[in-house]
């Protein structure tokens, strides 16, 4: 009986609910805000269960384990009456639970494809080191640590140290650097070495480095340089968190609440946009998986690599620019999280910021807001 007790209190102290969570700690005051990305640890810590298997339900019309309508994430519709395996929810009670997606190899993240192109842009390419001399490195840290400086003032800091890091030899280890830039694929970059091999250059050098004057920056070794670089260098580069955090490792798999399922004539399930999305790149992960376990051909494993980046990346924004004809699933591309929250359409304008409220009006000519009536 006791221990039904604490169970029970357990219960009802820890009870998942939809309405706000509001801690009864007395009156506060909010000093900062910090927006960042979620490392892969910090994923997992926030998921429920690890989605690697495709397909949505099985023979008995359930919900798959380990698939992306598992029950551990929430029901998948109203009219199924699925009870949630995490909280004991229904659909209307249940506020959802995050899944994760492990990738076997990482990729770009396409939000921030431009940081990570000028983070390179900065650090040598073999120590990782910022491409400063100590004199300007140390000048340029304490404008960063000013405590008086604003935002703004540390932004054009931090240009001016992107254009002071230009394509040089590495004063600490004496690596040539030449130029960043982006690939002829879609997310790829390349660090083009060819313009830094003159005819002066020793014969002997020139053999010996033949095969290095075009480098491909792949995602892993990407996150191999940014592990690498130094707390002060990513102060001086105005980056809040450790830049590894933009390459993607693990996929964050979205609640089933919002993206619920639905069937239609036929007994055939209609999901999601972000759904279907997911179970292609599930399929992808699994593809490339199978290549490298298999020890498949390297063209064949580059090949299943850059269709996962090019399938992350639509995942995040379905209208990314560059995509092959080979690689584009269907004609009709896919709604990602960025179309929905972007444009007139989508949640800011169009579900947040559209509010009816009875005894308004609404003008589209006033003037400023500021000036007095009578003015």
């Amino acid at each position: 009986m006791a221990t039904t007790a604490r169970q029970s209190e357990a219960q009802a102290q820890f009870q998942f609910t939809k309405q706000p969570y509001v801690e009864d700690v007395g009156p506060r005051k909010i000093q900062s805000i910090k927006f960042s990305m979620m490392s892969g640890p910090e994923i997992m810590k926030a998921s429920e269960v690890q989605v690697y298997d495709s397909g949505f339900y099985d023979q008995n019309i359930k919900p798959k384990k380990n698939a992306l309508l598992d029950s551990r994430m929430g029901p998948a519709g109203s009219k199924m009456g699925i009870i949630c395996e995490t909280c004991h929810g229904d659909f209307a009670n249940c506020p959802g639970h995050y899944g994760y997606l492990h990738l076997c190899l990482l990729v770009f993240n396409v939000g921030y494809f431009n940081a990570i192109l000028n983070i390179l842009k900065c650090i040598c390419k073999s120590c990782a080191r910022i491409l400063l001399s100590e004199k300007e490195r140390v000048s340029y840290l304490k404008k960063m640590r000013n405590p008086k400086a604003e935002a703004l003032q540390k932004t054009a800091t931090a240009k001016a140290i992107l254009k002071s890091c230009k394509p040089k030899t590495c004063s600490r280890c004496g690596y040539i650097n030449a130029v960043v830039k982006k690939a002829g694929t879609v997310m790829g970059i390349i660090h083009d070495r060819s313009k830094k091999f003159t005819d002066d250059t020793d014969k002997e050098c020139k053999a010996a480095l033949s095969g290095t004057r075009i480098q491909i920056l792949n995602p892993v070794r990407v996150l191999g340089l940014f592990k690498r670089i130094l707390d002060q260098d990513c102060e001086l580069l105005y980056l809040s968190d450790r830049p590894e955090k933009l390459i993607i490792t693990d996929i964050l798999v979205s609640p089933t609440a919002i993206r619920p399922s639905s069937f239609v004539d036929g007994g055939r399930s209609n999901e999601d946009d972000i759904t279907s999305k997911l179970n292609t790149i599930i399929q992808t992960n699994a593809s490339l998986r199978q290549d490298l376990d298999g020890k498949k051909s390297t063209s064949q494993c580059l090949g299943d690599w850059e269709l996962l980046q090019v399938e992350v990346a639509q995942y995040i924004n379905s209208e990314v620019r560059g995509v092959p004809l080979s690689m584009m699933q269907s004609s009709k591309p896919l709604r990602g999280f960025v179309q929905r929250l972007k444009g007139k359409q989508g949640r800011f304008r169009g579900n947040l910021c559209g509010k009816r409220v009875e005894y308004t009006a609404r003008t589209v000519i006033s003037p400023d807001p500021n000036l007095k009536i009578t003015e």
